[in-house]
């Protein structure tokens, strides 16, 4: 008997980033020479102070069921940090622990929207919110972003998508912004809040990134911006990025009391709480952190450097420099339409690069911009050198007269 799906589950593709990092691995047990980089997760240890806490925790038997929401502990540790870091003043019952961002993400979108509702985002996008979106029966709507305007929204273009779509509830907001890693500025961010006031639009800002600036950079909340900004978003959060964490799996939301009361309804339908270990380990991750947070972003700051500098050499390809997060997001388009391969697609272009000099890079059409490729530099310097110096070799190959 072949049962019947769901349709918003039939249209939910696999994520690229896992699919191309699993074929990578099986590559590389196959004993080929893959370097990868395509997932996005910190190349470095989780930092001792963490281990050690989650070590205490085991000890001392802290091994049973939270409440759903997280343990109080960590609830108020992560208001600490809003206000300290953010200038965003919660109190815990307005604060929903959750497995990972992603969790937390959707348990958002499941509590506000409903069947016809509309949730806008830029293109380029996070591969997983037009699945999380769907996952949560509303419909995802793009507003397409230019590399001269940094592949950020711009207040005009963001009023003009909610005039032409009635039904939107929300706006993701991703800054800094995976794949990209362009950062939005308070006067960027004020502008957008200002349409969102407006038109009572909800803003899940997914700051994941947070601690991963570069440069001069600063990030800012757009729930920040004012009192009347705060009460119309959702801000996300957790440890996986800056904190080498993500297999500990823990993320948060930060909102409205009714909003996080509700998406943590769902949660107790779904996940339930977040395993109590890591619970625990993130108290002392957010309330005692040391020196090697900093000294992650300072090396992704360098590999960053060197790669943005090395892109820029090879002749036909658009790069712009990202500000936060640790991707790059070059352009390729000249060699999809000068080449002697027949490759078309950046999906065409990642098969061929992987398939004949082992790099695994995520084709742009994965986050709704073709003509583009991601690196992650969350890697080595030793095998960024070595992609890169394949990666170039590849191009000369699809167009030795460039």
């Amino acid at each position: 008997m072949a049962t019947k799906l769901s349709n918003r589950c039939r249209l939910i593709k696999p994520s690229p980033t896992l699919s191309l990092s699993a074929k990578a691995k099986e590559m590389k047990d196959a004993g080929i020479d893959v370097i990868s980089f395509s997932v996005g997760e910190p190349d470095f240890p989780t930092p001792d102070y963490i281990k050690n806490a989650a070590h205490k925790a085991i000890d001392a038997n802290y091994t049973r069921y939270t409440n759903n929401a997280g343990i109080l502990e960590l609830r108020q540790a992560i208001c600490d940090k809003l206000l300290r870091d953010n200038d965003l003043k919660y109190s815990p019952k307005e604060i929903l622990v959750s497995p990972g961002a992603k969790a937390s993400i959707v348990n958002a979108l499941t509590a506000v929207c409903d069947v016809k509702d509309q949730v806008l985002m830029g293109a380029p996008y996070w591969v997983s919110y037009p699945y999380q979106v769907a996952l949560a029966n509303a419909e995802p709507i793009y507003i397409p972003t230019k590399e001269e305007d940094g592949y950020k929204i711009q207040a005009a273009e963001l009023e003009i998508a909610i005039q032409e779509n009635p039904c939107t509830k929300a706006l993701i907001l991703n800054s800094p912004g995976n794949p990209t890693g362009a950062v939005y500025t308070k006067e960027e961010l004020a502008a957008l809040a200002e349409i969102c006031i407006k038109y009572d639009i909800l803003v899940i800002s997914d700051e994941i990134y947070e601690r991963l600036v570069y440069d001069d950079v600063k990030h800012i909340s757009i729930a920040s911006i004012s009192e009347e900004m705060k009460q119309r978003t959702i801000v996300i959060n957790g440890v996986s990025k800056a904190y080498a964490m993500t297999g500990w799996r823990l993320g948060y939301a930060a909102g409205p009391a009714n909003i996080i009361a509700t998406a943590g309804k769902v949660q107790e339908h779904s996940t339930s709480c977040v395993n109590s270990i890591t619970q625990y380990a993130c108290v002392t991750a957010l309330n005692e952190e040391d020196d090697s947070i900093e000294k992650m972003r300072q090396e992704f700051s360098v590999r960053r450097d060197f790669l943005y500098n090395e892109l820029k050499k090879i002749p036909h390809i658009s790069c712009f420099k990202p500000q936060g997060a640790f991707y790059i997001m070059p352009g390729i388009k000249w060699y999809l339409e000068n080449n002697n391969q027949n490759i078309q697609t950046s999906d065409d272009f990642c098969a061929k690069l992987l398939d004949k000099y082992s790099v695994a890079l995520v084709p742009g059409s994965s986050f709704g911009m073709e003509g583009t490729v991601r690196f992650s530099y969350a890697n080595s310097m030793e095998n960024i050198k070595e992609g890169i110096s394949r990666f170039a070799s590849f191009l000369q190959e699809l167009n030795p007269g460039r």
